[in-house]
């Protein structure tokens, strides 16, 4: 699967008025393209893309109309308002005013592949919105504006872990998916899902070989799922009912784990220490080691 990257956009990104900050552009996101600008004021028709759009306005309030073929409606999008547009469909827009915003354009089998949470397994589509709040998923851009913002490579499952919540939040609360939910709404993958069975004995111990041998590398939730045999969506909810966490967070429990070994039972540097144990560099390996165990690198040592 490619990078997702400018050409999976609408092209609102590739105007002259737009003044990049970051992107996701070379870290190897498959699923989701990010990006953060200031955009200036303009009017533009927009071919249909393959990747379904959600912009959240970091500041405003600004007026904003959209359509399709013609600006047929218009609203005032506060601060934290997000504008929403389905893959495959033309966009009329204007912004009236200076913005900041964070751009997350989502590819269609991201979206679709949250379909089996669903008891129909119809296609998901996005509504066409603007203006309206979601906090979720508010905070779900933001976290991937900061994965962009402070990357380091072994923070690729969590990014994907990410996209998938974006992309069940979007199915549950944003979608057009005729019918009514089931009480409580579509299940989101960020959630225990207590009613699904977890990985089995054999899945599982597959998992975490390939995670133990792999330590050291970036390792996508595509990777893991494939080595239980599942989709990605099935899998997450599967590993998270079987150990309680969620992928992400059991590889950093295992990373810190063998860190510590290393730590104290040798003389490695601390840097390669870092290095073995999938870290970025020794400075990544320090603030995590703090936030998990409230010590450092050098602490553990001594305590060996």
């Amino acid at each position: 699967m490619n990078e997702m990257g400018l050409g999976d956009t609408h092209g609102i990104l590739a105007r002259p008025g737009v003044r990049p900050l970051r992107t996701s552009a070379g870290l190897g996101w498959e699923r989701l393209y990010v990006s953060t600008q200031r955009e200036l004021p303009y009017r533009e028709a927009f071919q249909g893309a393959g990747s379904h759009l959600v912009i959240l306005h970091l500041d405003g309030p600004v007026t904003v109309r959209r359509g399709r073929r013609g600006l047929t409606a218009a609203r005032q999008v506060p601060p934290g308002g997000l504008f929403l547009h389905p893959a495959d469909t033309e966009l009329d827009v204007e912004l009236g005013g200076y913005l900041n915003t964070v751009h997350v354009y989502l590819s269609d089998a991201a979206l679709q592949a949250t379909a089996e949470t669903a008891k129909d397994g119809r296609p998901v589509r996005l509504r066409e919105e603007f203006g309206t709040t979601d906090p979720l998923l508010e905070q779900l851009v933001l976290a991937l504006d900061g994965v962009v913002r402070h990357w380091e490579p072994s923070g690729r499952t969590y990014a994907d872990q990410l996209a998938l919540m974006t992309a069940a939040q979007l199915a549950r609360r944003h979608s057009v998916r005729p019918g009514t939910p089931p009480a409580g709404g579509w299940r989101s993958v960020a959630e225990p899902d207590r009613e699904q069975a977890g990985l089995s004995d054999r899945q599982f111990t597959a998992v975490r070989e390939l995670m133990d041998t792999r330590l050291s590398e970036p390792l996508s939730l595509e990777d893991l799922a494939s080595a239980a045999g599942l989709g990605v969506s099935q899998f997450t909810r599967r590993f998270r009912a079987r150990t309680g966490c969620p992928p992400h967070r059991y590889l950093v429990r295992l990373r810190v784990e063998r860190a510590t070994r290393l730590l104290r039972a040798g003389s490695m540097p601390i840097a390669q220490v870092a290095a073995a144990c999938g870290f970025s560099h020794q400075e990544h390996l320090t603030r995590v080691i703090r936030s998990r165990l409230g010590t450092t690198p050098a602490a553990l040592r001594r305590e060996g």
